[in-house]
């Protein structure tokens, strides 16, 4: 199989985004939501910026923002990548011209193929927990839900760590995996064991 992309999600500090990188993380993810404990200011996003190195994807999350703030954020930080998580309209997320993945939280009776389809422009469909609020929690969801057609890549998120993950790239394949909760020591501080090990877990996936 072709080999899974990883994101690391909800990097608050440099020196954990030194560490994703360094055990091959391909994306680092910042998230710009006010309610998040993992938020950044725009300060600590350059910060995070600064030290990531080319070819590693830099990306954004926003949840039903405004157009000026997202504006905002990509002036003043280099995304590369755009991360829409609430119910932001298709319009809405091509408006940017740039590119982007729209989130959904999974839930039975959500019609996944048709959901994806409402948003062709999209690079890719990162699939979530439903919860309360927006954002996993640190919560899975029965992966016998996602159907294997969908039109777009497939991201999964949703709770997903070091001992889960090997089961989740055999069962998915999906084209990346994004974690947050799954490899922190608290809220917004990520551990470089738990990074080492999720990345491994992955590649053990894929074998």
């Amino acid at each position: 199989m072709a080999r899974t992309r990883i994101k690391i999600c909800g990097i608050t500090r440099s020196e954990d985004a030194r560490a994703a990188v360094e055990f091959g993380a391909d994306a680092i993810g910042l998230v710009f939501y006010g309610p998040s404990p993992r938020c950044v200011t725009v300060e600590q996003a350059w910060e995070v910026a600064r030290i990531v190195p080319p070819f590693v994807t830099l990306v954004g999350l926003f949840v039903n923002e405004s157009k000026l703030a997202v504006r905002r954020v990509m002036e003043a930080v280099p995304i590369q990548l755009l991360q829409f998580h609430g119910e932001e309209e298709e319009s809405f997320c091509r408006s940017f011209h740039a590119p982007y993945v729209k989130a959904a939280r999974v839930k039975p009776g959500l019609d996944l193929v048709k959901y994806a389809g409402s948003y062709p422009s999209a690079q890719g469909l990162l699939l979530d927990a439903w919860v309360e609020g927006y954002g996993g929690g640190g919560k899975t969801f029965d992966w016998s839900l996602i159907p294997r057609n969908l039109p777009l890549p497939l991201i999964l998120s949703g709770g997903l760590d070091a001992d889960n993950v090997v089961d989740a790239v055999r069962s998915v394949r999906p084209w990346a995996v994004d974690v947050s909760s799954g490899v922190e020591a608290a809220k917004g501080i990520k551990d470089a064991a738990r990074i080492a090990a999720f990345i491994a877990g992955v590649r053990d996936g894929e074998a």
